[in-house]
């Protein structure tokens, strides 16, 4: 189902395109991220990024289509590990059917795509990034000692307005299947 918000608009905002945790995954991540994640750098919720930059004026497009492909089931996930990042910690996403998604989304948009998002994406959730190296190794340890690999729920996709600080929601649709 598409979801418009409010908000002031999103007139010449890049769009940032995430795939939506389901509530319980998202409130395990969410928490990892406000306890790990500098406060004053914490200005986004957990989220998983599929595009980080997309035209303004591509919205109504990428909009429709997120709906289409959020008409069907949810995307298989799994978190599989524990990644350091250098100055952060993220957790690995492994998705073929989310990584099919995006690519139909790439293909779609590839004249629109700056370089970062033409590259394929290593998917995963941030829950600490711009520390030291030694904070993120010893958080990256603590980590890894209970880590199991398992399922993460994709519950839907969203559309996003970047203007330098938190992000304005545009769109969101959840998986109907």
């Amino acid at each position: 189902m598409l979801t418009p918000h409010g908000g002031t608009g999103g007139a010449g905002a890049p769009i940032i395109v995430t795939a939506l945790l389901g509530r319980a995954d998202f409130a395990w991540a969410d928490g990892l991220r406000r306890a790990h994640f500098p406060p004053e750098r914490n200005l986004i919720p957990a989220h998983l990024t599929l595009f980080h930059h997309l035209p303004p004026s591509a919205l109504a497009e990428v909009a429709a289509r997120l709906k289409r492909l959020c008409a069907g089931p949810s995307p298989a996930a799994r978190l599989t590990e524990v990644m350091l990042l250098g100055r952060g910690v993220a957790f690995r996403v492994e998705s073929p059917d989310l990584m099919a998604m995006r690519d139909e989304l790439a293909d779609a948009f590839a004249g629109l795509l700056t370089p970062q998002d033409q590259a394929r994406p290593r998917l995963h959730i941030t829950v600490q990034n711009k520390v030291s190296p030694q904070e993120a190794k010893a958080l990256v340890a603590q980590l890894r000692a209970d880590f199991r690999s398992r399922p993460l729920t994709i519950a839907g996709l969203a559309a996003w307005h970047y203007r330098g600080g938190p992000w304005e929601p545009a769109m969101q649709a959840m998986f109907r299947g």
